[in-house]
């Protein structure tokens, strides 16, 4: 049995979600982790395969904060299914902390993957659930929308404890993701927010509830197709997010040589502290961006065309 699940980026909403704000995050659909699971020798019980990671153990030696040890205890527990006689393998296209959700996306294909070997498939809502009790191993405090938009595999709008919205995209969102060389320290930055909040409470309210607004403008834009204004509002997201202290030098050179080459908006995705940026590019001008984004000191350039 085998099953994939895509990357995915923030257009706009990082940090901010966390708190109650809403959020629109889309998939990434070019770079995807893929999950196969294959029977194995009577008695041998469940062997887990990172094979990227070179990483082999078996489900019974896994301590409790084993991502993929704990993914599928939750899958066998969810299914009152007894361990299989079985290989897991992983295999992952996405970077490992740049934001793009690899964890989340390791979750949801392995469970899916497993849950068809067992011959019970499990609804999005129910391995968005799974992936995200993983999540928590992972980040401390997610907010759930990497584990949401993977599992679903659309764009949505989001907001932290309330069913996600299914957005409907009438024109292709072309959008390039630079990997800025630094890994993303997503607990550290998450953290790092949560505190400096608890210290300045007023200040980071503002800048939540600012943030929120925009992406309610985005929503619109989005489903507007005025790519014009949602670059606008991308540019004003990261402006908000280098005042909560989330952003860094080398993001923001990727930022501003997106812009000059003719991105109509750009800005940090995911936690910050490190990773990727997003820039919204028009289809002719893309190449352009590509270049500049690689001379800023880019070390990789994904596009993906969300429809």
């Amino acid at each position: 049995m085998e099953s994939s699940a895509p990357g995915k980026v923030i257009l706009c909403g990082e940090h901010s979600v966390v708190y109650g704000q809403p959020a629109i995050a889309v998939p990434v659909t070019g770079l995807r982790c893929r999950a196969r699971v294959e029977p194995a020798m009577p008695g041998s019980g469940l062997l887990l395969v990172a094979a990227d990671l070179n990483q082999r153990t078996s489900l019974r030696n896994t301590a409790p904060e084993h991502p993929l040890g704990a993914l599928a205890r939750l899958v066998l527990e969810h299914l009152h299914c007894g361990e299989p006689d079985a290989v897991l393998t992983i295999h992952s296209d996405l970077p490992i902390a740049a934001g793009l959700g690899s964890g989340a996306a390791v979750s949801v294909a392995a469970a899916r993957a497993l849950a068809g070997f067992l011959g019970q498939p499990l609804s999005e809502e129910v391995v968005s659930a799974l992936a995200y009790e993983v999540e928590k191993l992972h980040h401390g405090t997610p907010s759930g929308i990497d584990n949401t938009v993977i599992a679903w595999e659309r764009p949505v709008f989001f907001v932290k404890g309330q069913a996600p919205e299914v957005l409907a995209i009438s024109a292709p969102l072309r959008l390039l993701v630079a990997d800025s060389g630094f890994p993303a320290a997503t607990r550290e930055a998450v953290t790092g927010v949560r505190q400096r909040r608890e210290s300045d409470p007023d200040f980071y309210a503002a800048r939540f509830s600012q943030i929120g607004a925009l992406v309610k403008l985005a929503r619109t834009a989005l489903e507007q197709q005025d790519f014009a204004a949602l670059g606008r509002l991308m540019d004003a997201n990261h402006a908000l997010l280098v005042e909560i202290g989330v952003s860094t030098p080398r993001l923001d050179t990727l930022v501003l040589a997106a812009r000059k080459a003719g991105a109509l908006g750009a800005k940090l995705t995911g936690s910050g502290m490190g990773g990727n940026i997003l820039a919204l590019v028009p289809m002719e001008g893309a190449p352009v961006v590509v270049e500049a984004l690689y001379a800023a000191g880019a070390v990789h350039v994904w596009q993906t065309v969300t429809e």
